[in-house]
């Protein structure tokens, strides 16, 4: 049975060297090991860009988040027994509460808000394993799992403005390369317009002269050439809780659209792996956050390579996670990652942002989400200005900030609408349902 077949045996593919057309590599096969390393290799490249970015913009220590995206992607692949293809690097949506967390309470405060979210999620994941995913869509339908994926993004504004205006033209510089690169290039090329964009943008504050090149030099001094990432333990306040265990939703949403993009690509069913997917993104969370990392979430950038290439074999992960730990032992490369200026993270930033904002729109769009419906337009509404204005609520020693706030608004006000729409009718019909009406139809015309 396939089910039980060891995440470390993989059937060679045909001969090794060539894919037949409309073929793939499916997650159990590998091509030649020339070649398995070489994609494995395009994996590191295609996220390296966004796992980067994070610990930058958050403060964490890039070497230490590059080596756990790399242990949390064993853990992955262990926990889904090599049946589903992904690399665990940086989420972005942590962003907010990693920033929010670090002023208050610093980088300790910080780390046990993930260990918080890492184990929740493993929670959530072990529920999805023995009941299913039918509750989480009951919980979560398309209209608050947009909404909350795109507060998250858009809740990141006025970091994205800060480090903008640090160092404008450096900035523009950098969001205008990511923008022409990703309309001009196909491709690999195309698809790395962000990671291509902050080289360009760090090479023009290079020659602007803001960028200072001392802690390369005296991490070489004190640590030499090889060396292990700066190891952290957490610091556990509670209060943290509401700021980020509500990141889970979009990680829960990220992890099951990963598997079921993949089921499709390779036409397997791989429903019965969602639950272990949830689980392994939590305890690679879990690890990260008591060790000093950030937290992981699967990552899409790798789908678009799987894509490309057709090979979809965890072995090309396997080599990918291994590459990723063995750049993190140098400590002059993290230092170097470090030195990025703010200019460069704010133009980067202001693209990345706005994506992660309208990915939640893409949610509505994709599922025809309703907006002439009042339930589906008063609660996204209320969601975007509590998570873009960063609306705060204390109570007693708890606070709870824009997502939080906007995350539970969202739950609550929608299900609460919902209920009383049932009964009186007043909103019209069920949220849930898209509108089909022709757009050119008398009908609408005449609306």
């Amino acid at each position: 049975m396939a089910s039980s077949r060891s995440p470390f045996s993989w059937q060679l593919h045909g001969n090794g060297k060539a894919i037949a057309p409309g073929a793939v590599v499916a997650p159990h096969e590998r091509l030649s090991w020339g070649r398995t390393i070489g994609i494995g290799a395009q994996h590191v490249i295609a996220m390296f860009g966004a796992t980067f970015l994070v610990p930058l913009l958050t403060g964490f220590p890039p070497a230490t988040t590059l080596f756990f995206s790399g242990i949390g992607t064993i853990i992955f692949l262990l926990l889904t027994a090599g049946r589903v293809p992904s690399y665990l690097g940086s989420s972005f949506a942590f962003i907010a509460p990693l920033a929010a967390a670090s002023n208050q309470y610093g980088p300790g405060g910080s780390l046990g808000g993930i260990v918080m979210a890492g184990i929740s999620l493993f929670i959530i994941g072990l529920i999805v394993q023995f009941a299913g995913t039918g509750w989480l869509t009951k919980l979560m339908p398309p209209l608050v799992t947009g909404s909350i994926v795109a507060l998250i993004g858009f809740n990141l504004a006025p970091s994205a403005k800060d480090n903008f205006m640090k160092a404008p033209i450096t900035a523009l510089v950098t969001l205008t390369s990511i923008v022409l690169i990703s309309v001009i290039f196909k491709g690999m090329i195309g698809r790395l317009s962000i990671l291509l964009g902050v080289i360009i943008g760090y090479i023009t504050a290079v020659l602007r002269s803001e960028v200072d090149f001392t802690t390369i030099h005296q991490t070489w001094e004190s640590e030499g050439l090889i060396g292990l990432p700066h190891f952290q333990h957490p610091e556990f306040h509670w209060n943290l809780a509401g700021l980020f265990i509500p990141v889970i939703l979009v990680l829960v949403a990220e992890n099951i659209g990963h598997v079921k993009s993949v089921a499709l690509m390779t036409n397997t069913n791989l429903d019965a792996y969602s639950g272990r997917a949830i689980m392994a993104d939590g305890l690679a969370t879990t690890v990260a956050g008591m060790g000093g990392g950030s937290g992981t979430t699967t990552y899409a950038e790798n789908i678009g390579v799987m894509a490309a290439t057709k090979v979809y074999s965890t072995a090309a992960y396997w080599v990918a996670a291994i590459f990723a730990i063995l750049l993190s032992i140098f400590p002059v490369f993290g230092a170097a990652v470090a030195t990025v200026p703010a200019g460069v993270l704010g133009g980067a930033a202001t693209v990345l942002y706005g994506m992660i904002g309208m990915l939640g729109v893409r949610i509505w769009v994709q599922n025809r989400v309703d907006f002439s419906n009042q339930v589906n337009l008063t609660t996204a509404s209320i969601a975007m200005i509590i998570g873009i204005a960063d609306y705060t609520w204390e109570f007693g020693n708890l606070q709870f900030a824009g997502i939080a706030l906007g995350t539970a608004a969202t739950l609550v006000i929608y299900h609460v609408m919902a209920a009383i729409n049932k009964g009186t009718g007043a909103a019209g019909t069920d949220p849930l349902t898209p509108d089909a009406t022709d757009p050119n139809s008398p009908e609408a015309a005449a609306h």
